[in-house]
């Protein structure tokens, strides 16, 4: 009777074990625990850690690249100076004629 018992006992406990996990599961979904507070602060940290990197990188660019952004010096041409319209060009500030088709 005892082996009987002992031989039993293993599929009770696996069939108590898989209703206490499905109660279980069923319960975290219907309650949810609240997000940990500092969950928020951390969010917050990275994104101002983030932003705080992104304008380190554009003023790195910026202070690189300003020689390119400065005015042309009083005795340099600029390039509008040497371009010159062409004989199809619209007089006006308006939009251009569209270009005749050509024939193949």
């Amino acid at each position: 009777m005892d082996d009987i018992l002992l031989a039993l006992s293993i599929p009770v406990l696996v069939f108590a074990s898989g209703i206490y996990a499905a109660c279980d599961s069923w319960w975290r979904r219907r309650h949810p625990a609240p997000p940990p507070p500092y969950a928020h602060r951390a969010a917050r940290l990275a994104e101002h850690a983030m932003l705080t990197r992104a304008e380190d990188i554009v003023d790195g660019a910026y202070e690189t690249l300003a020689p390119l952004y400065d005015a042309p010096a009083a005795g340099m041409p600029t390039a509008a100076a040497y371009v010159t319209p062409g004989a199809s060009a619209s007089p006006d500030h308006d939009r251009s004629r569209p270009a005749p088709a050509r024939k193949r």
